[in-house]
């Protein structure tokens, strides 16, 4: 495994950040680290990037536990915090050959620097210095340091924030590329990034994993077994009388003639005969997915 968690917890005082969690990620996985803000995913970041010591459990990196060996973990890994700590008056080009040197590259790292500066895309603009770059090309900056080292193991802590639709575009096709030879854990909360990117997700809440799914179809139907239908009639509706339908759970009214409906099952059948029943016309009814955001609210609320 790349990575594996074994009942980690970390404490600030009296304070549980991380409630003894477990998880294991393999070669090769981009995994979305889902929740809200203050939910533990920089926390358990820092920890994986040896950046943070913790108070309990086993954290290890291509089998090498970090406490044990933090010189050869830090070597698998690439880190790119939430804050991206850059150097604003130095160079694209004559930053990245520092970061180079940190890490005791030697003869190869113009090859390496130059390699990367048009990996990430960073070419047209290498040449400025980094206080004059759009965020978009600062995350790419960040981007190109953390692999230098050539990780393994790749680490990004909300590597989006702040970026336009077109830069968001670009950094994600940019990380789904990286991916195809690299383990990702990418720190986020923002669903879309996770449909856009991650082949697995993970779930944290108030310091404890509470969902873990390598199958992202499952999550559109997750934590309940559930049918969402919108239907408009020809005439005004009582709400109550929508909700006597056997296998209704809820019923919300959009306006006096429109409804949205969840049921226990296929419940259309059961509104075709309500709406004969009414003296009324079905206008339109058509069943409702269940967004992301929608599941995220129910796991971490």
């Amino acid at each position: 495994m790349s990575i594996t968690i074994s009942h980690l917890t970390k404490k600030y005082g009296d304070q549980v950040v991380l409630n003894d969690i477990s998880f294991e990620v393999g070669q090769g996985e981009v995994v979305g680290f889902l929740g809200p803000n203050g939910a533990g995913k920089s926390t358990t970041m820092k920890i994986l990037a040896g950046a943070l010591g913790y108070s309990t459990g086993d954290v290890k990196i291509c089998g090498v536990e970090v406490n044990n060996d933090p010189l050869k973990t830090k070597s698998f890994v690439g880190y790119l915090p939430e804050q991206n700590p850059l150097y604003a008056e130095m160079y694209v080009k004559e930053y990245l050959l520092f970061v180079a040197e940190t890490y005791g590259i030697g003869k190869d790292k113009h090859e390496r620097v130059e390699r990367l500066i048009d990996e990430v895309g960073l070419r047209p603009e290498f040449q400025k210095k980094i206080g004059q770059l759009s965020k978009g090309y600062k995350q790419r900056v960040g981007l190109a340091q953390a692999l230098i080292p050539n990780p393994k193991v790749l680490i990004l802590d909300e590597p989006t924030t702040g970026l336009d639709p077109n830069q968001l575009e670009e950094i994600r096709n940019l990380i789904r590329e990286i991916g195809k030879d690299k383990t990702v854990l990418l720190s986020t909360h923002i669903m879309q990034e996770i449909k856009a990117i991650c082949n697995r997700v993970i779930v944290i809440n108030k310091g404890e994993i509470v969902a873990d799914y390598s199958d992202l179809s499952e999550i559109s139907i997750f934590d309940e077994n559930s049918f969402h239908f919108e239907v408009e009639f020809s005439t005004e509706i009582m709400k109550t009388e929508l909700e006597k339908i056997s296998t209704v759970s809820d019923v919300n009214a959009l306006t006096e003639k429109s409804f949205t409906v969840i049921s226990t099952s296929d419940v259309r059948e059961a509104i075709f005969d309500f709406a004969v029943k009414a003296n009324t016309k079905i206008l339109t009814m058509k069943p409702i997915e269940r967004s992301m955001e929608e599941v995220f609210k129910n796991l971490t609320k």
